[in-house]
């Protein structure tokens, strides 16, 4: 995917019943009524990316997070689900070329969540935004509501779904920040640590919330931005090097 940095940094809107694999019912996972259950409002999970960092031609993260969630492509660019996809940008005076990660971006205010006529697009406590494939309709609402281009929707019939991940035909979708090894302490993402093992690091996760950690100190004493910050999403996702 080219677009050029004036593009990518100003994108806009985009744009039943489903068979489902086995696995959780993930609105439940949105319910914490005690400091013992996985998802807190002590916690803000993020990413923070260095374009700088990021190499161009690697895939690793999108191929970590399509392995780790079971989403499989069936040849079709146009249609197949992109949880998370690699753009290239240029500025057209300098002529410099960079390569990134673009995913959902788990705003504080997410704009699909507010659309979603049945309550299948929710935020977490965490910030940590998903979408119940149980009682999606797949009306694509959410995905003409996202800046970023973020869903995807399922066309195709659904095979080799891992129960963490439970996708269906004539649902959305998205990245989850790999809720399931938030909830399980791994304290990374299947994008982070593929990036890490590429010898690239450019790709951090943590809590935004913790002063302590690795992602907030950064944020604290470099510079960094959000993507579309005139829209006062409060992402949590953040970009370095743009």
């Amino acid at each position: 995917m080219n677009i050029n940095r004036r593009q990518f940094l100003a994108l806009g809107g985009a744009a039943a019943a489903a068979t489902l694999a086995p696995g959780l019912r993930l609105i439940e996972l949105a319910q914490a009524r005690s400091p013992e259950e996985a998802a807190a409002a002590a916690h803000r999970w993020g990413l923070l990316i260095d374009a700088n960092k990021c190499a161009d031609g690697c895939t690793a993260c999108v191929d970590a997070c399509f392995t780790e969630n079971g989403v499989t492509g069936h040849g079709r660019p146009a249609t197949d689900a992109q949880w998370i996809r690699k753009v290239t940008l240029k500025d057209k005076q300098t002529g410099q070329v960079q390569s990134l990660p673009l995913m959902c971006q788990h705003c504080e205010h997410p704009p699909c969540v507010d659309v979603c006529p049945t309550g299948a697009s929710f935020k977490r406590i965490d910030g940590i935004v998903l979408v119940d494939k149980h009682i999606c309709i797949g009306c694509r609402y959410c995905m003409m509501a996202c800046p970023y281009k973020a869903r995807s929707f399922i066309h195709e019939d659904t095979t080799g779904q891992k129960a963490h991940a439970p996708r269906g035909k004539g649902t959305v979708e998205s990245c989850t920040l790999c809720v399931h090894k938030v909830d399980r302490g791994d304290g990374t993402t299947a994008c982070a640590e593929a990036c890490r093992q590429a010898g690239h690091q450019a790709i951090l996760f943590g809590d935004l919330k913790d002063p302590a950690s690795e992602i907030s100190k950064r944020l604290a004493t470099q510079p960094s931005q959000q993507l579309r910050a005139d829209l006062k999403l409060n992402t949590g996702i953040r970009y370095q090097g743009l």
